[in-house]
């Protein structure tokens, strides 16, 4: 399936072990029009791969072979539905190398990165297998004694989901997981820039014992076109969608038509918090998490860094010479910290936002530039004095951008980190433990990372409030996504 020559014998071999059609009713399949998209590598700007490009009618089938099998699906004993997630995450540790290199060609993280995505995608796949034997309902005595009360928990039925490119494995694995685990059947739609990890991922089910028809894969450079009709289609009964805040909301108005469960994971504007007690090694360190995971283009990232005015310029001046150190290159180089952002357009938004910045009035301590002639690099970043009124304060800046601002009080850091539409997650730093829950529970946020820079937990419940969406993944809370409550009078 290579499109392209300078690719390693092993880029080629792992490039060509993709079916590149569409996966629907457990076959492959070319799109109904014969039409193909092209697959790049961010690093080189190169054509690496071809695929499928689905029409309305492909997406049509998808949904078909779904809903065909949703009944008998639903009807499998919950250990067999567990065992084929257990041995579907076996088969991606096994094989977690040629997972890497492919996640790293389509997307650009460097290998680590793509490594330690795939350690963690795995996990879900591993933690609703588990789950699959624990879903249960509860039977009680009504308060008149004179019935009895049965609650049973069924699947909501066939989903779809669409995810994005950023974690093109880890954001379809918590949504596939606990839809295998809870009897529902699905239509999965890739990021068009990131459809080679979800078709490896769909052949890897297939061999772990996913029954045709379960998992159906549509790649298409024409989402809005193809999935509205699914919206609207009465046998689709769920949508889970990973993405910005606006076409979340425009997937919830044209949900509301079949009044779809609806599960969102949007946007964030993840503030950083650190106190005049924090431990700066701790908090350096933690910013390099928050804020270098994946380029920096997660939702999840540090997007603010609110640090007491006591301790910004030594904390601005650490966390600027690790930034300053990281090596940039294409992922499959050895040694490579920070990969291309995923294409132009991503890195002409980031140079704009620093762009505003600067011209308000801060500082670049290191980076503050796209680096290289090619592929979509741009240079890790640390901006001082960056002023309320900058973009880069409102909006995602999805790169390897750090602005730092300033603050005074507790409640003055409260103020600042709730003074956003996004809810999705905070970061703070301090050695008070009364502070450190005080703060917690002021955070506007649906999750909150104490003393650390990574939040994300397939055993935690991952989802924001306000414009960051609503629903939950992963945790025991996941699974009930995917399932219906039914309750049952019993006259005795």
């Amino acid at each position: 399936m290579s499109a392209t020559t300078g690719l390693s014998a092993q880029e080629a071999a792992v490039l060509d072990g993709v079916p590149g059609g569409l996966f629907i009713d457990g076959r492959w399949r070319p799109a109904g029009n014969a039409a193909r998209m092209d697959v790049e590598d961010p690093a080189t700007g190169q054509v690496i791969a071809q695929v499928a490009d689905a029409g309305v009618e492909d997406g049509r089938d998808a949904l078909t072979a779904a809903a065909e099998k949703q009944k008998e699906w639903a009807a499998t004993a919950p250990r067999e539905r567990g065992e084929i997630l257990r041995r579907a995450y076996e088969l991606m540790i096994d094989r977690a190398d040629d997972l890497a290199l492919l996640m790293t060609l389509e997307m650009g993280k460097s290998l680590a990165e793509s490594r330690a995505e795939i350690a963690y995608a795995a996990e879900f796949f591993r933690w609703f297998s588990e789950e699959a034997v624990r879903i249960a309902g509860r039977w009680s005595v009504a308060p008149n004694g004179a019935t009895r009360l049965l609650t049973m928990k069924q699947p909501v039925g066939p989903c779809l989901f669409i995810t994005p490119w950023n974690f093109p494995l880890a954001m379809g694995t918590r949504k596939i997981g606990p839809a295998v685990a809870a009897g529902c059947t699905m239509v999965v739609k890739p990021a068009p820039q990131t459809p080679l990890s979800m078709y490896a991922l769909a052949g890897l089910l297939a061999e772990a014992g996913l029954p045709d028809g379960v998992l159906n894969v549509i790649s298409t450079s024409r989402t809005p076109e193809v999935i509205e009709p699914l919206l609207r289609d009465h046998r689709l009964r769920k949508l889970s969608f990973t993405g910005s805040t606006p076409v979340g909301r425009r997937l919830v108005e044209q949900s509301a038509t079949q009044l779809l469960r609806v599960s969102m994971e949007l946007g964030g504007n993840a503030p950083f918090l650190v106190f005049d007690d924090a431990d700066l090694d701790a908090a350096v360190e933690g910013a390099m998490l928050a804020k270098m995971r994946n380029i920096g283009e997660a939702c999840t990232a540090a997007n603010r860094f609110l640090v007491h005015r006591s301790v910004a310029e030594e904390f601005g001046a650490r966390l600027a010479g690790r930034m300053g150190a990281l090596k940039l290159g294409r992922g499959t180089e050895a040694g490579v910290d920070v990969g291309p952002l995923v294409d132009a357009r991503a890195r002409d938004k980031v140079g704009e936002l620093v762009a505003d910045a600067v011209e308000g009035g801060a500082k670049v301590l290191v980076g503050g530039s796209p680096v290289g002639e090619r592929g979509y690099f741009y240079a890790p970043t640390v901006l001082t004095g960056v002023e309320p009124g900058a973009r880069m304060l409102s909006e995602e800046i999805f790169g390897p951008v750090a602005p730092i601002t300033t603050f005074g009080s507790e409640d003055e850091a409260l103020a600042m980190a709730n003074d956003t539409e996004f809810g999705l997650v905070a970061y703070v730093f301090t050695r008070d433990v009364s502070r450190a829950l005080r703060v917690a529970e002021g955070l506007e946020t649906g999750m909150v990372a104490l003393n650390q820079g990574i939040v994300s937990n397939p055993a935690a419940p991952f989802g924001g409030v306000k414009h960051s969406g609503f629903g939950r993944e992963g945790g025991v809370e996941g699974i009930e996504e995917y399932l219906e409550t039914k309750y049952v009078g019993i006259a005795l």
